[in-house]
């Protein structure tokens, strides 16, 4: 393969993934006007998409660390958009928690090894890396567009046609999976050098994953919900408010592989968590438009950290970087849907102007976390190309 295949594909393929985790924030308003669920109910199916990933997910890295599975990345992926496509069938709300269940399982599955992958194909590159992340990104942003042509127009019995991202993303990786198995028959390996495992620094890191993800899978949960209100109950202005903060996240992602490629990561990661809290409150209490300003900067500031915490955990943990990936990476877009009931509960019994409150206080306690850290990467030099797989 050229010599920037491999990222591209990958690119593309965790852009077809990462659609689900966009498209379950994406569905909720439709859930709570077409099924007239509350938004407890609402934050109990985020929980299950997030749930069962957040659970399994480390294990799907200790797994792929010690045997590699390529073909995990097109399995997984029509997993994930069929738990997707099917939680639009059913009104019962058991169902579609089981069903976005299974697509939080399809998710989980996917990003350990694709992270190692990744990791391999990149050789370290902070910018490649952060390629491989903006691909996600790009599904997020797409996912809010995708609902509200599919959804919007049939309703959720159209559903099923959100599976056909998950078709294109499991395509992609067939050619990257193949050239894999051609790598090994000639005598090369796609496993990392052994080193030591700096546990302290990575479960530090974890942690500061947590708190950022508190804060995205908050904001995401009901950001559209409290921008329709604050703009007279209107849906589309919620959806845009969707949109810019998925799409933030695309140019963040650059933006920190780029800032890397120049300053310390923990530095730069450490800056970005600072800008988040002061976006996050202006998102809460600044009327008007200029809330989608806040929004944007929310979105830049949670996403610029968003490939540096993939290879900084794969720097503390050198031997392990499937599961490394699979707790920075996977992990970030997943657990935390665990407070999403707290906030849901918080929202029905006050407002949801109170309810995105505490999330202020998240990317606070993420940049203290990571005053305790130090990039592992002393000295600088020229980033290497991509690897050709």
């Amino acid at each position: 393969m050229r010599r920037n295949s491999p990222i591209l594909l990958l690119s593309t393929g965790h852009a077809c993934v990462d659609v689900y985790q966009g498209t379950v924030a994406a569905l909720v308003p439709f859930f709570v006007a077409e099924r007239a669920y509350t938004y407890a109910a609402v934050s109990g199916i985020v929980l299950a998409a997030s749930l069962l990933s957040s659970v399994v997910q480390p294990v799907f890295g200790a797994l792929t660390d010690r045997w590699p599975m390529p073909w995990l990345l097109p399995v997984s992926t029509v997993l994930a958009g069929a738990g997707i496509a099917l939680s639009g069938l059913s009104g019962s709300y058991a169902l579609t928690l089981v069903f976005v269940g299974i697509s939080g399982i399809g998710v989980a599955a996917y990003h350990p090894e694709a992270a190692r992958i990744a990791r391999v194909a990149s050789r370290g590159s902070h910018t490649a890396m952060a390629y491989f992340a903006t691909g996600g990104n790009i599904g997020f942003a797409l996912a809010p567009l995708l609902v509200a042509g599919t959804i919007a127009v049939g309703g959720l019995t159209w559903a099923p046609l959100l599976l056909i991202p998950a078709l294109a993303g499991a395509m992609t990786t067939v050619p990257v999976t193949r050239a894999l198995r051609r790598h090994r028959a000639a005598g090369g390996t796609d496993r990392p050098p052994a080193g030591s495992d700096d546990m302290p620094s990575f479960v530090r890191l974890s942690l500061a994953v947590v708190f950022r993800s508190i804060a995205f899978i908050g904001s995401s949960t009901f950001l559209a919900l409290f921008i329709g209100d604050r703009m007279g109950g209107n849906a589309a202005a919620g959806t845009v408010a969707l949109f810019v903060l998925y799409l933030g996240g695309v140019l963040g992602s650059v933006l920190g592989g780029q800032l890397a490629a120049r300053w310390d990561r923990v530095v730069v990661s450490r800056w970005s968590y600072a800008l988040t809290a002061v976006a996050l409150a202006g998102v809460v209490w600044i009327p008007g438009p200029a809330v989608y300003l806040f929004v944007a900067m929310t979105s830049a500031g949670l996403y610029v950290p968003f490939s540096l915490q993939v290879t900084l955990g794969q720097d503390y943990l050198p031997a392990r970087p499937g599961t490394a990936g699979g707790i920075t990476l996977g992990l970030t877009v997943s657990i935390g849907g665990l407070a999403s009931p707290v906030l849901g509960r918080l929202a029905d019994m006050t407002s949801l102007q109170v309810a995105l409150m505490p999330l202020i206080a998240m990317p606070v306690l993420s940049g203290l976390l990571f005053c305790t850290l130090r990039d592992p990467a002393t000295t600088r030099s020229t980033e290497p190309a991509p690897a050709a797989v």
